[in-house]
């Protein structure tokens, strides 16, 4: 008996508990594309412009297509003026992509990202970087 009455108080507790928990639903972080810069044949740094209306970033991730280059850092500038230097120095083959880049301070602003590299012709084709990043 006590089983029974137990259990009628539970059940439509258990319902509403059940309820509220799934009209919260969370939603998927994205990938957006933020730009792309084909680069040269020699030592130099492409800039990509992103704008407040993009929104606000937590990630970023490179990826190089059509060829290879060399990769020695990116420098972010944040909306309010600050900048962060990340540090890549990897030699990326076509197709070739970064780790995750946490963005410091979490969501921020981005006014623009430069790239530095060098080619070195090691690619018969010039390479295109591809800049993402993830609200």
């Amino acid at each position: 008996m006590k089983t029974i009455r137990t259990l009628k108080i539970a059940l439509p507790l258990l319902v509403v508990i059940f309820l509220i928990g799934s009209s919260f639903t969370i939603a998927p972080l994205k990938w957006e594309h933020l730009g792309t810069r084909t680069v040269n044949y020699k030592l130099d740094r492409d800039v990509i412009k992103v704008t407040a209306k993009d929104g606000r970033f937590k990630k970023l991730k490179l990826k190089v297509t059509n060829g290879s280059l060399n990769m020695h850092r990116v420098v972010v500038q944040y909306g309010n003026g600050e900048k962060q230097v990340i540090a890549i120095k990897k030699n990326f083959a076509k197709g070739g992509t970064t780790r995750l880049i946490d963005l410091k301070g979490n969501k921020r602003i981005i006014r623009d990202i430069t790239f530095f590299y060098d080619t070195k012709n090691l690619s018969r084709k010039r390479a295109k970087v591809h800049v993402f990043g993830k609200h």
